[in-house]
């Protein structure tokens, strides 16, 4: 037989979804009314907190290929052959914007990618940079909330922001690499990525080297700012008109952009 349309939660029948029972026409609700509570209880359960960070990003799946022989260095099956082929998945995000946030902000942006491996899963996490702001994790949270909203005014504080820069200075190179241009890219096709971690890679005669793996775009270099090169005021500032622009106009460029890519390769 053909299954109703519309299921609860469990998979019964739903017979009427637009009206609740009641102790006749004009009577209280009934609580034996499951529909209504099944109803009422997934409205309540359905929005999942956003992350802390990278809330907002775009992802897509993909195949990893092979393209030199790195045999000498290890032995993990993903690297054994040249044009061996491994599917993976890649999600790219901003770093302290809410869900909502535009995409064009000047941001870190995250890149993140899961190889399915046939000897497990094997997950790199990365940024855009090659570097971050501190070096020790301890500092992470406090760092991190200076990239949110300040808890008594709900609105962003750069003081915050900067206070913490100027007391940590190991974070002056990344600070100079986000006020460049590299700190607002034309999308994420446009940008490199980096691991966050240094892996030890270990080939057939047990001797080991330490990697840290790097990807390069292919795409010609761009630069968010370069929309309307007559706006820039230097190489390492933006003018105020264009980065409202960027933000008012296209707010989702490189999740959209993303996608577009996807669809028309």
């Amino acid at each position: 037989d053909k299954p109703p349309v519309l299921l609860t939660g469990n998979g019964a029948p739903i017979a009427n979804k637009t009206a609740s029972l009641t102790v006749g026409p004009r009577g209280p609700l009934l609580l034996q009314d499951f529909v209504y509570l099944d109803e009422q209880t997934h409205f309540d359960r359905e929005r999942i907190p956003e992350r802390v960070v990278h809330a907002k990003g775009a992802g897509a799946f993909g195949c990893f290929e092979v393209t030199n022989d790195i045999t000498q260095y290890t032995r993990a099956k993903i690297f054994s052959k040249i044009g061996k082929k491994t599917p993976i998945a890649v999600r790219f995000s901003t770093v302290g914007g809410e869900s909502g946030s535009a995409d064009t902000v000047r941001d870190p942006r995250g890149f993140a990618v899961k190889f399915y491996t046939e000897e497990g899963i094997w997950d790199l996490v990365g940024n855009n940079t090659p570097i971050f702001f501190v070096k020790d994790p301890l500092l992470f949270p406090s760092f991190i909330h200076t990239q949110k909203r300040n808890p008594v005014t709900h609105l962003k504080d750069m003081d915050m922001f900067w206070d913490f820069l100027s007391l940590r200075p190991e974070s002056t190179h990344q600070v100079m690499i986000l006020f460049s241009d590299r700190g607002i890219p034309d999308g994420y096709p446009h940008m490199n990525g980096y691991g966050s971690h240094t892996f030890k890679l270990v080939n057939n005669n047990n001797e080991f080297v330490y990697c840290k793996f790097h990807y390069k775009f292919d795409l010609e270099w761009s630069s968010g700012l370069l929309l309307k090169p007559q706006t820039i005021l230097s190489a390492f500032t933006v003018s105020r008109t264009l980065t409202m622009e960027l933000r008012n106009l296209k707010p989702t460029r490189h999740r959209g952009g993303t996608m577009n890519l996807v669809d028309n390769p």
